[in-house]
């Protein structure tokens, strides 16, 4: 087996956040700067009035008469200017629990989605989440605030993770097209195996700005190199023995692809997807989504 599996949340998740929030917060103010913000939300055309700058505005709108004038920074606000919210689903399936490497891919996933709500925190957004399950899921409605949304991640990251006999769980999809305002952020966490759309995707897709985020272990991409060996499969429930034939090889590279298919299905726009490996720096491969985000919007 490569890697084992637990059901036991993870230990304190709380402390967990409050390590990863020092190098967020890092990040928005010498990094991302007002990029996160800009990527969601759209500069108005039309002008509406003057507002103090604050931690996280986009420097682009700070209007130097006014900041000149009156010795602090002053922005311009426009009136299709409008509030942020980040709805993050998280699908806890089973197969998530696998790992070739000193990490899970539940746990990878956990802390990128961790790092998201941190930087909606810092950002003086609304954050909320769904923990879909096989036991049922748990929604936590859009909140404000650094304590608030700091408990939601913490609720989150806590969550025991499913047993590797589970089924896979049932995203209320319904409940999703009115969980949050219109054209709120909403970010869908997962493993992504090859399945058909889900019914009502597309009206969800009109409804929000739909972003997916996944976390692959390299075992994944390709198997590994020795002729056989031994690997719990956490979706089949067994354990499984692969010999490195050819078949075996040309069977994964038609899994690999049909997958692949599926997720850009879901996610036409390579802008609204996002790929990380367990082995992988979280923090660092969101700076450079955001990056990429951005440089589309720089260029018009």
């Amino acid at each position: 087996m490569p890697a084992e599996t637990t059901t036991t949340a993870p230990q304190n998740p709380l402390a967990l956040l409050r390590q990863l929030e020092w190098r967020v917060r890092h990040a928005v103010e010498n990094v991302l700067s007002g990029e996160y913000r800009s990527t969601f939300r759209g500069r108005g055309m039309e002008f509406d009035q003057v507002v103090k700058y604050e931690f996280g505005d986009d420097v682009r709108d700070i209007d130097w008469n006014v900041t000149a004038r009156l010795g602090e920074a002053y922005r311009k606000k426009f009136v299709e200017e409008r509030e942020v919210t980040l709805l993050l689903v998280f699908e806890d399936s089973p197969s998530l629990l696998f790992g070739s490497g000193a990490q899970s891919k539940r746990e990878a996933l956990l802390e990128l989605a961790g790092l998201v709500m941190l930087l909606g925190a810092v950002n003086r957004d609304r954050v909320g989440f769904v923990h879909a399950a096989p036991g049922g899921n748990l929604v936590r409605e859009p909140v404000r605030g650094r304590g608030a949304i700091l408990h939601a991640a913490a609720t989150l990251l806590g969550r025991p993770a499913p047993a590797p006999t589970d089924h896979a769980p049932e995203i209320p999809w319904r409940f999703l097209a009115r969980a949050a305002p219109k054209h709120s952020v909403f970010l869908w966490l997962g493993d992504f195996p090859p399945r058909v759309e889900p019914e009502g995707w597309a009206v969800l897709q009109r409804r929000y700005q739909t972003m997916g985020f996944r976390v692959d272990d390299p075992w994944e991409r390709a198997l590994p190199a020795q002729e056989s060996f031994a690997a719990y499969d956490p979706a089949a429930g067994r354990l499984v023995t692969l010999d490195g034939s050819s078949a075996e090889r040309a069977a994964h590279a038609a899994w690999v692809a049909e997958r692949e298919a599926a997720w850009q299905t879901l996610f036409p726009d390579r802008l609204s997807r996002l790929v990380v490996d367990t082995g992988q720096n979280r923090l660092d491969a969101l700076v450079r989504f955001f990056h990429a985000r951005m440089r589309p919007r720089s260029g018009r």
